[in-house]
């Protein structure tokens, strides 16, 4: 995690996001012979209000508490939005770094339960989206989704995964994304560490994407796939917090024709399992 383990992720993230805003975006004339992609410094600190020595000094890490005035200042040229603006202050807080206590990624009794009375696609994930367990259905949905997978790791690196998700460039950059807003200033976290470390080693479409700083929220949403078997499904997804772990559900709208084709799996898992799949030694990785 090269970029997040430097003493300036402030200046790595204003940085990033300056060349992702075009000077037409940002109400400039566009000019010629542009050396940079986006705004130059001092174009975001003339839009900004502040002086473009101050606003060098940010993005070198000379400065490194500015006021929250400045910080919306620049959140308003750099077009953030409310996750955003959020993760751009809180870059810029004062916080000081005390070792976090590690202890591995539990799944509740009750979520084992639970998983096993849904009817629906449901498993259960870590912060660095780790399927620590999951019932029949997610497993006929698709088999990536058994404990012990990575679901990063396979939509990045997995052909049939890609295959899988008729959305695919949407889903990567949304899932990434999501990955940064989790590690948040937890940047020695040794899992992801590895995670980043062993995606920006094979995964070129992971690099670019971390290249850009994006930060958002994976809460819920809708994905369109392909199953081998029953074709096309929309499914809507939501997120339900349980302790230190996430519960996933997919489900379609009712009575459609991804409900129809959803039954149709069901009656495979049915007949191909018994329970809902448990965690194995890929249980205990470390949040």
């Amino acid at each position: 995690m090269k970029d997040d383990a430097s003493d300036n992720r402030l200046g790595s993230y204003l940085r990033a996001r300056r060349e992702l805003v075009t000077p037409e975006q940002a109400g400039l004339p566009p000019g010629g012979n542009r050396r940079v992609p986006g705004l130059r410094r001092e174009e975001v600190a003339l839009l900004a209000g502040i002086s473009p020595d101050y606003y060098l000094r940010l993005e070198r890490g000379r400065d490194k508490n500015p006021s929250p005035q400045v910080l919306m200042s620049l959140a308003r040229v750099l077009q953030l939005d409310e996750v955003e603006r959020t993760y751009l202050l809180g870059l810029a807080a004062a916080r000081p770094r005390t070792p976090r206590r590690k202890r591995p990624e539990h799944v509740p009794a009750r979520a084992h339960q639970l998983l096993a009375h849904l009817q629906i696609p449901a498993f259960v994930e870590g912060r660095a989206f780790d399927v620590l367990a999951s019932n029949p259905m997610a497993v006929a949905l698709s088999p990536r989704l058994r404990p012990g997978r990575n679901r990063l790791r396979d939509l990045l690196l997995d052909p049939e995964e890609r295959a899988f998700h008729q959305d695919w460039p949407q889903a990567t950059a949304g899932i990434v994304a999501a990955l940064r807003t989790t590690i948040g200033d937890d940047t020695d976290n040794p899992r992801f560490v590895e995670l980043v470390g062993e995606l920006a080693l094979t995964s070129e479409r992971f690099r670019t994407l971390w290249a850009r700083h994006d930060v958002r929220t994976l809460d819920g949403g809708t994905a369109t796939v392909h199953h081998p078997v029953v074709g096309g499904l929309r499914l809507h997804r939501d997120k339900l917090p349980l302790d230190d772990v996430i519960l996933v559900v997919y489900y379609p709208d009712k009575d459609s024709d991804s409900d129809e084709k959803l039954r149709l799996l069901a009656s495979f898992a049915d007949a191909g399992s018994a329970g809902p799949a448990q965690g194995g030694r890929e249980d205990a990785r470390q949040p």
